[in-house]
């Protein structure tokens, strides 16, 4: 007749049953590649009547969509424009800083009329006297974060200002132009972002994008959109210095009052 040893001395045998389970590694977490992708559990949005549900103020496409040209310099996908037209039910669309054609794109799959221009074309955005006033349901521009990115030779180019209060004065003048081009009620959206410049340091431009749209005459009308920026070049170079990355840009949304 044989007895376990928890019958025999079950004080002994809890020992032996806590020396077992110290001595026991814990799994090993499996490696993770440094390049591979990285998920995080985003909130869970309110259900409501929106007609583009997955538009949060957190904007997570990764597909940059059939839109513009990818190869461009600082292009934006057109999916968050897309689902702002959608949102908003713009019938007219004013894009003076069209760049790789992406909103253009867009607004020509939804059947939306866009007026589209670019220094490219010789049309200065900063020049109100060169577009049509008071007609646009919709504006759409994604300047350049001032220097952070060249884009022409053409000193009229925001990215081609000298200093920062040179590039705000442009700024300026661009957001006035857009708020001018829209119908009372109309909405302005503006993609931008911050960035640290090598001599000006870091830069807040979406403070200054806020600003100047309020100074402009507008009031913002819906929650920032935080966008991540997928596929920016950036995140495939090494730097020596430490910092910490910039990972998204803001679409700021206003409406013109009058």
């Amino acid at each position: 007749m044989t007895y376990a040893l928890t019958c025999i001395n079950p004080f002994y045998a809890a020992r032996l049953a806590r020396r077992a389970a110290a001595s026991q590694k814990p799994p090993r977490a499996p490696r993770r590649d440094a390049d591979g992708p990285v998920y995080a559990k985003l909130p869970r949005a309110p259900r409501n009547a929106s007609p583009v549900p997955h538009l949060t103020s957190l904007y997570h496409f990764s597909r940059a969509g059939e839109f513009g040209d990818r190869s461009y310099p600082g292009n934006c996908g057109g999916n968050l424009i897309k689902d702002l037209l959608t949102f908003f039910d713009a019938k007219s669309v004013f894009d003076p800083l069209t760049g790789s054609g992406t909103c253009a794109d867009v607004c020509k799959e939804l059947c939306t009329y866009c007026w589209s221009s670019d220094l490219h074309q010789g049309q200065d955005a900063c020049d109100a006297s060169q577009f049509p006033r008071g007609c646009f349901e919709f504006a759409w521009i994604h300047p350049p974060y001032w220097r952070q990115k060249l884009y022409t030779a053409d000193p009229r180019d925001l990215s081609r200002t000298p200093t920062l209060a040179a590039f705000l004065e442009r700024y300026r003048l661009l957001i006035a132009n857009c708020a001018g081009s829209l119908v009372p009620g109309g909405k302005l959206a503006i993609l931008m972002g911050d960035y640290s410049d090598r001599q000006a340091g870091f830069v807040p431009l979406v403070y200054w994008t806020k600003r100047l749209a309020f100074e402009a005459g507008l009031r913002q009308c819906t929650t920032d959109i935080i966008r991540f920026s997928h596929g920016a070049s950036s995140g495939k170079k090494v730097y020596r210095s430490s910092f910490i990355p910039g990972l998204h840009d803001v679409c700021c949304i206003f409406e013109k009052t009058v």
